[in-house]
């Protein structure tokens, strides 16, 4: 879809460390042009690793940096505000309370990713800007968590997101330190990542990698420290950070006491009480994958946010099933579900949907129809553990399954979606709907009676109805209209059990008709 007239959009990445702006304007299709690139530090996880739960004078420099982000974005006409947050966020007890003050206070709607989602982001982010030749091992550190990708420029074989992060190691190892790091603690902070990336390490090895990538600011920093000791400054070292070099930084930094490594040639002096850690988390990544130098890229998340944009509203580069959708059907093969009857029982949904919508049923828009094609198509995965249970069974595995190409909000739209989709309604208090406000509650209340309803029209799996559709009736009636070829009255009959619910959750009457 081409816009008609340029587009200003806002990305914004919320991280354990800094919170970072990218402004962008579309004018066409593929094109755009970046207006306005911010970072800001905030520390949101500080002091969190302890109890997990982000401290009040972290959340207050949260919001007040994202209240004049907002406000920046704003000022340059941004239409839309695209906003994720990782790691403190997403492992963070109080999120529910966190994400509100945001919403209410910075007028700002944070959407949790999962770390495998942040990955996949970071991985479109640098392999759509830097020159990728061979298979790449991309690596990104950050205050939480530290993210680590296979790819080439045809896609990803590999993604993983490990709970080791430059301030979350700092405040377990070297928190207090003032003075130089011991190189007896520098050692356990380097077992620690290598007994924790066992797994990740071995996947990386076993790839094939040829080359490697480093996407963080701790990268960045490592880098430009390595030059300007190492190499004076020498300008063609700017993009390159090798492992021996790399080595020798990390035994200058913890010689030295917190002061002096504030000033050492190179070094964000706000980094410098957590640069050790990052370098630690580096250094044994690289030692046990078997990468001797690490090329530096200056693109990110971010990058990445506007990249996944640019493929969602305006279409893949090249003809392919999205990720999101292949995300979804993967889940469901693993699951081993009735493939046949979850198109079917999507198919009736979306036709439902589509045909409320133009009677003024309901008023949600293409976003809320993905979500629910997306249920309707995982409605059943849980019936190979237990099918008199299968619908709590679904609602857990797609709460736990990392699909990628969503955030947290609609993964948890998608769970609540179909754990109802047999009984009950979904309520602001419920566990089903923890975590979701009002709106998107009643996005489930619309979503769970039209996957009941095809449901109960394709009982027999036989594919039987043709279309399912809406049409106005008389009296605040609403009429649906049912095609099908021959007998589908068990069909019909399942159907009609649904009026009472069609009722409460639409304030109409339902009828149900047979065209032949």
């Amino acid at each position: 879809m081409k816009p008609d007239k340029p587009k200003v959009v806002a990305f914004m990445d919320m991280g354990t460390n800094s919170v970072r702006l990218m402004i962008a304007r579309f004018e066409s299709e593929r094109s755009y042009t970046e207006l306005s690139r911010q970072k800001e530090m905030i520390r949101l996880g500080e002091g969190q690793f302890d109890d997990n739960r982000i401290k009040p004078e972290a959340i207050q420099r949260a919001v007040a940096v994202c209240r004049n982000f907002v406000s920046m974005a704003h000022t340059f006409g941004a239409a839309e505000i695209v906003a994720v947050a990782t790691s403190a966020t997403r492992d963070a007890s109080n999120q529910k309370e966190f994400l509100d003050l945001l919403k209410y206070e910075a007028g700002i709607e944070m959407n949790v990713v999962s770390g495998k989602e942040e990955a996949r982001l970071i991985y479109l982010g640098v392999s759509r800007g830097d020159k990728i030749i061979e298979r790449t091992l991309f690596i990104d550190i950050g205050g939480g968590s530290t993210e680590v990708i296979v790819g080439d420029n045809n896609g990803y074989i590999f993604l993983d997101s490990m709970k080791l992060g430059a301030i979350r190691l700092s405040m377990k190892y070297t928190d207090g330190i003032e003075g130089p790091i011991p190189p007896k603690q520098y050692a356990m902070i380097c077992e620690h990542v290598k007994s924790t990336s066992i797994r990740p390490v071995q996947a990386i090895r076993a790839s094939g990698v040829k080359e490697a990538l480093g996407s963080s600011g701790t990268a960045q920093n490592l880098a430009e420290i390595s030059r300007q000791v190492i190499y004076k400054g020498d300008e063609d070292r700017k993009s390159l950070l090798r492992l021996k070099d790399l080595k020798q930084v990390s035994k200058l930094l913890c010689s030295l006491p917190l002061r002096e490594r504030r000033n050492v040639p190179g070094m964000n002096p706000k980094r410098a009480d957590i640069l050790v850690a990052g370098a630690a988390i580096l250094e044994t990544i690289m030692s046990e994958t078997g990468i001797p130098e690490l090329r530096i890229s200056t693109r990110e998340l971010r990058d990445g946010l506007l990249i996944d944009y640019l493929d969602r509203e305006y279409g893949q580069e090249a003809p392919e099933v999205s990720i999101r959708m292949r995300s979804v059907l993967s889940l469901g093969r693993r699951c081993g579900f009735d493939e046949k009857h979850a198109m079917t029982v999507a198919r009736l949904c979306l036709e439902m949907f589509d045909t409320g919508r133009e009677i003024l049923l309901h008023r949600q828009g293409s976003g809320r129809r993905e979500l629910l094609h997306c249920s309707a198509i995982l409605h059943d995965i849980g019936a190979f553990l237990s099918y008199s249970n299968h619908h709590a069974n679904s609602s857990y595995f797609i709460r736990n399954a990392d699909l990628l190409g969503f955030n947290q909000r609609e993964i948890l739209i998608m769970a609540a979606d179909v754990f109802f989709h047999r009984r009950g309604f979904p309520g602001r208090k419920g566990p089903e709907t923890a975590g979701l406000d009002e709106k998107s509650v009643d996005t489930v209340k619309v979503h769970s009676i039209l996957l009941r309803i095809a449901e109960s029209l394709d009982r027999s799996h036989a594919g039987l109805i043709n279309h399912a559709r809406f049409k106005t009736g008389e009296k605040n009636a609403v009429i649906l209209e049912l095609g099908c070829d021959r007998g589908c009255d068990l069909e019909t009959w399942g159907a009609q059990n649904h009026r009472e619910a069609f009722s409460k959750v639409f304030g109409k009457k339902l009828i149900i008709r047979k065209v032949e």
